[in-house]
């Protein structure tokens, strides 16, 4: 059986964590940011988790994460 070939785009922007739970980072932190409030950037910074309904699409296009 050949290897699958796992998403470009996906591999970039997602993780599967120890749990099996698919992380990833917030948008909104490359520009315009001057008008942000700080706290607001400062929550941005944190990784979320997928959620369920997602998860299960997101992991088909990393098969081997």
């Amino acid at each position: 059986m050949p290897k699958i070939k796992s998403h470009s785009g996906a591999k970039k922007r997602f993780k599967v964590t120890k749990s099996g739970k698919v992380a990833h980072k917030k948008q909104g932190l490359r520009h315009l940011m001057t008008g942000m409030k700080s706290s607001n950037g400062r929550k941005l910074r944190r990784q979320t988790i997928v959620n369920k309904m997602n998860e299960k699409l997101i992991k088909a296009l990393i098969p081997y994460a």
